[in-house]
């Protein structure tokens, strides 16, 4: 399970700078980079809740 939330965030990671990259070499537009941005920012906050849950701190 850790290994499920770590790779859930450096894949989180990995999104937006390959969405700026897009967006500058207008292949998408700022509307979809945004989107792009927003699912990583989802990512990220799931794959850190589950790794706060499969290690809580006691």
């Amino acid at each position: 399970m850790q290994k499920i939330a770590r790779l859930l965030q450096v894949t989180a990671l990995a999104i937006p700078p390959m969405a700026m990259i897009a967006e500058l070499s207008g292949n998408i537009k700022a509307g979809k980079m945004l989107s792009f941005l927003f699912v990583s920012a989802c990512l990220f906050g799931i794959g850190y809740l589950l790794q706060q849950y499969t290690n809580p701190k006691l």
